[in-house]
């Protein structure tokens, strides 16, 4: 009978820090991101930002900072939310601002939010950090501005020449030939030119260049598209593992205590 309730005291332990551990990890994953984490150099891309409510408090404004070298174009508006940006003596827009409007209670426990915009992404590779600042109705600011790991990390964005290479293609879809007439963006790399730039779909490999993505498509993707919000973090993952690990150990080793100190007292 004694051995019976110690495995059974010991099974209900490692069920309760089982349903603790999966509940910090839902917790722990509903960060602040941007997507994709993967985009192609020069694209003008589609950006969409998701935000969850952590707290009993409904979010009421977020603040998102433009990573250098990314060309902010324009938001999609959205019914409830006021929508600013910021700009610098370069005309370029350095931040842009989600507040709730009119009758809008803003984002509750429980819910998230996303908004979408376009912005063209800078023609060489490159990693960019999207540094976003979640305000509460009690006034409590949220500063998601920490490296990857840390408690409120930043998101981050690789920008890429080729991003099916790393494993997630670059939302946004089409891609054209940069160099068109008919889309009237910059030229990624022109066909013939000297400076020796890939062109879109090369008759020798069949591979695309650094190819801008049209503002048509990128804004066809924000109206009918499906957002890429895949919030993995293998870092994030690792660390969650590890805990559980650790908090399992620790519970055996500390009921195997008990019972080694329950022997000696008997004898």
């Amino acid at each position: 009978m004694k051995k019976t309730s110690w495995v059974s005291k010991l099974t209900s332990a490692m069920a309760t820090s089982a349903a603790a551990f999966l509940l910090f990890s839902g917790l722990a994953s509903a960060h602040v991101t941007v997507n994709p984490s993967v985009a192609q150099t020069s694209a003008w891309q589609t950006y969409t930002i998701k935000i969850p409510s952590e707290k009993e408090l409904p979010t009421t404004k977020i603040t998102l900072k433009i990573p250098e070298g990314i060309a902010f174009k324009q938001y999609q508006p959205l019914v409830g939310w006021k929508i600013t940006t910021e700009k610098n003596d370069s005309n370029d827009v350095t931040s842009i601002t989600w507040e709730i409007d009119g009758d809008n209670q803003g984002i509750t426990a429980g819910q998230f939010q996303q908004f979408n915009f376009v912005a063209q992404n800078p023609k060489t590779e490159a990693e960019v950090a999207w540094d976003a600042f979640q305000y509460y109705s009690d006034g409590s600011i949220v500063e998601w501005t920490g490296q990857p790991g840390a408690n409120s990390p930043h998101s981050i964005t690789t920008i890429s020449e080729d991003p099916t290479a790393t494993g997630n293609a670059a939302a946004g879809g089409d891609h054209h030939n940069a160099g068109a007439a008919s889309n009237g963006h910059d030229s990624a790399g022109t066909a013939g030119t000297a400076t020796g730039d890939k062109t879109a779909d090369t008759a020798t490999d069949g591979k695309k260049g650094n190819d801008d993505t049209t503002l048509g498509d990128a804004l066809s993707d924000t109206v009918t598209g499906q957002p890429n919000n895949t919030d993995s973090d293998a870092g994030t993952l690792k660390l969650q593992q590890a805990t559980l690990i650790v908090s399992i150990l620790a519970l055996i080793m500390s009921f195997l205590g008990i019972a080694l100190a329950t022997r000696r007292k008997k004898r």
